[in-house]
């Protein structure tokens, strides 16, 4: 039943399960909602807040509401499903979403994210969400044969390292906090790039050693770009020091060993693993057992335990016909 809070007409009573929407809320709209909910909502009956705009925002009108649950509504189509079984203990009424349109909620959810401007972190959230949910719901080489048709080669490479992260949060059994923040991380860790030419960023053919010097500053560039923004500190360490490696040959600062945290060191792996088996203008895309042989090999630059780790990943992504990154 649907129930408007400026019609006046009595609320409804004896639900079992509350949702609220509202697109501006202010003193008026919030004083309403608190009044119906006196009549819709039992002890015991759960409460979605649905909010627009703020996250920080929404979830303290959540909080002061009582909500059981909160969602960003711009992503409620996609999540609402699992939000409403989770609150009633009900099997959702819908059948899962389907692998492309698990990839194509993705790819236009990083869109938002890769303009060439500060995301909000709100915008990250929702996008890591669908990342997760389409992990829990498909195998990782259905993702990564899905993100090869994208066109965008940043796009396509910042998604397959989206992929590999949350279906490694999945083999380590990552509770949902942590899955969402290592996926998050991997969405992020290029976001400088999309301040780099396309010229460079898009070339078909290997850099130039000044083209090569002008895309290594792109993880000093997303820094800068989130630095300030509500992002967590672990998070700005995930895009500044993405290419760091244990032995200090990295870049940009030259880290070694324990001054790499180890959300760093997963996403690190997760973006070399792609970089080998994506497919580029200039080099044909290599297995997964070959790019894995490969990583095996960088003895003290990787982690050696989560590299390990990892190889359930690897071997799943693997398929002879993998067009992947055209």
């Amino acid at each position: 039943m649907v129930c408007d809070l400026y019609d006046d007409l009595p609320a409804p009573t004896g639900r079992r399960l509350v949702i609220a929407d509202i697109r501006s809320p202010h003193s008026e709209s919030i004083a309403r909602l608190k009044h119906a909910l006196v009549a819709a909502r039992g002890a015991a009956t759960p409460f979605l807040y649905l909010f627009h705009g703020s996250r920080e925002r929404g979830e303290m009108h959540a909080t002061m509401l009582g909500a059981t649950k909160s969602l960003p509504a711009m992503t409620a189509a996609a999540l609402l499903a699992g939000a409403v079984a989770d609150l009633t203990g009900a099997a959702p009424a819908v059948e899962p979403d389907s692998p492309a349109k698990h990839a194509q909620a993705a790819r236009r959810a990083f869109a938002a994210i890769f303009t060439g401007e500060a995301p909000a972190t709100e915008l990250v959230d929702d996008a890591a969400e669908i990342v997760n949910r389409a992990a829990r719901d498909m195998k990782v080489q259905d993702w990564l044969n899905l993100v090869a048709a994208f066109d965008d080669i940043t796009h396509r490479h910042c998604l397959t390292v989206a992929g590999l992260a949350a279906a490694f949060a999945a083999t380590l059994h990552f509770n949902p906090a942590d899955a969402h923040f290592l996926t998050k991380g991997a969405l992020l860790h290029d976001i400088g790039k999309s301040k780099i030419p396309r010229a460079i960023l898009d070339k078909p053919g290997p850099l130039t050693v000044p083209e090569r010097q002008v895309m290594n500053q792109h993880p000093l560039i997303g820094y800068t770009m989130l630095e300030g923004r509500g992002f967590s500190d672990l998070a700005l360490k995930v895009v500044r020091s993405h290419h760091e490696l244990l032995d200090g040959a990295g870049y940009p600062d030259g880290l070694r060993g324990p001054e790499i945290p180890d959300v760093v060191r997963l996403v690190t792996i997760c973006d070399i693993f792609a970089a080998l088996i994506e497919r580029r203008p200039y080099k044909a895309p290599l297995s997964a057992p070959d790019a894995y042989g490969i990583m095996l090999k960088m003895v003290g630059k990787l982690d050696p335990d989560l590299l390990r780790a990892f190889a359930p990943v690897a071997f799943a992504s693997d398929t002879e016909t993998m067009p992947l990154s055209a």
